[in-house]
C-alpha cells in the first residue's frame, strides 16, 4: 500500500511541475520524451512542389549549435534511410545515412509515418 502512496504522490507532484511550466517548456519535455522513446519520422524535401528526397524511419531532428557560441545554426540535421523510391518502406539497398538541412532554402515536411 505504501508503494501505491508513493508513486501516486510522485505523478501528482509532477503534474504540478508540469501545469506550471510556460508552453514553450512543456513542448520542450514533451518532445523530450517522444525523442527519448523514439518516432518512425519522415522527412520530405521538395523542389517547388516536386518532392526530391525523401528520408525514413528517423528517431529525431536536431538543431546544430555553434561549438564557441553556443548559439543555434540555421540548419538541421538527423539520421534516417534515404528512401529512394518514395514508397515509405526501407527496401534492400537503402541505407542509413546522415542529412542536413537549411532553413533558410529548403521546402520540407516532417512527420510520423504510423
Amino acid at each position: 500500500m505504501k508503494k501505491k502512496t508513493v508513486a501516486l504522490s510522485v505523478i501528482a507532484v509532477s503534474l504540478a511541475i508540469f501545469t506550471g511550466c510556460t508552453q514553450e517548456t512543456q513542448n520542450s519535455i514533451s518532445r523530450s520524451i517522444q525523442n527519448w522513446t523514439g518516432t518512425n519520422g519522415v522527412l520530405d524535401i521538395y523542389a517547388g512542389e516536386k518532392l526530391v528526397k525523401r528520408f525514413i524511419k528517423i528517431d529525431k531532428i536536431s538543431t546544430a549549435y555553434g561549438t564557441n557560441d553556443g548559439k543555434p545554426r540555421p540548419y538541421r540535421y538527423g539520421y534516417g534511410y534515404d528512401d529512394k523510391n518514395f514508397n515509405l518502406k526501407q527496401d534492400p539497398g537503402e541505407k542509413k545515412v546522415y542529412f542536413e538541412f537549411s532553413d533558410y532554402s529548403t521546402n520540407y515536411i516532417f512527420y510520423e509515418n504510423r
